[in-house]
């Protein structure tokens, strides 16, 4: 099991939460968690990377380790990253220059939703070692994009945050900016189906199918 793990970001504090491995794979990952912050399914994932080998946080993008379980709460906050980018940017990169500074030799990141949008954008800014986003938000911050590390796009084609439109516009600046891109495109899933405990969203199958897309591609990149 991890613990709590706190780290600095522009002079603020961020609350995390670190999963260490038993036996190290050399890689580190990034998991930054869907717009309520960091909760038990993002903690339990994790734990579950850690088991594959990964030194993994799993990342505070609000600051102070804030949570919450109401969705009109995190709508709220949500909007506060998302009205600054480049702030949201700098959080995310903070938390991958803590996990370089445990000695990991690559790192990766994943990211659910808004986390996915936060994992994108690192990505965007030519940073990180393997990226992937699950029911990820695609709208780009408006600043240029740089060479971008490979990506990989685990989508629900049903999702109504992700339209089919918004993913040709994501896919065009994929392939002017990434050299390896790929996505997994799931028919009749929308979003959050990831999250058995979000039993609107929750597709099993894509589910399984998407987590087994990632690990497949993490362990490419980062550790092969």
């Amino acid at each position: 099991m991890g613990e709590a793990y706190s780290y600095a970001a522009a002079g603020e504090t961020m609350v995390g939460y670190r999963a260490r491995p038993a036996t190290p794979n050399g890689a580190g990952l990034l998991i930054a968690p869907a717009f309520a912050g960091l909760r038990d399914f993002e903690m339990a994932q994790a734990d579950l990377w850690a088991t594959k080998g990964y030194d993994v946080l799993a990342v505070d993008y609000y600051g102070d380790g804030w949570r919450t379980e109401d969705s009109a709460e995190a709508a709220t906050k949500m909007a506060t990253v998302q009205s600054d980018r480049p702030a949201f940017l700098r959080r995310m990169q903070a938390a991958l220059s803590e996990v370089r500074g445990w000695g990991a030799a690559r790192v990766g990141a994943f990211g659910f939703c808004l986390g996915g949008k936060a994992v994108l954008d690192l990505a965007r800014s030519g940073q990180g070692d393997a990226i992937v986003t699950l029911h990820g938000v695609f709208d780009a911050p408006g600043t240029p994009t740089v060479a971008m590390p490979p990506v990989l796009l685990c989508h629900g084609w049903a999702d109504p945050l992700a339209t089919p439109a918004q993913f040709g516009v994501l896919a065009a600046e994929l392939e002017e900016h990434c050299a390896d891109w790929q996505a997994l495109c799931l028919g009749r899933t929308e979003h959050a189906f990831t999250n058995p405990g979000r039993p609107d969203g929750y597709v099993e199958r894509s589910a399984r199918r998407s987590f087994a897309a990632t690990e497949a591609f993490l362990a490419e990149k980062l550790v092969s």
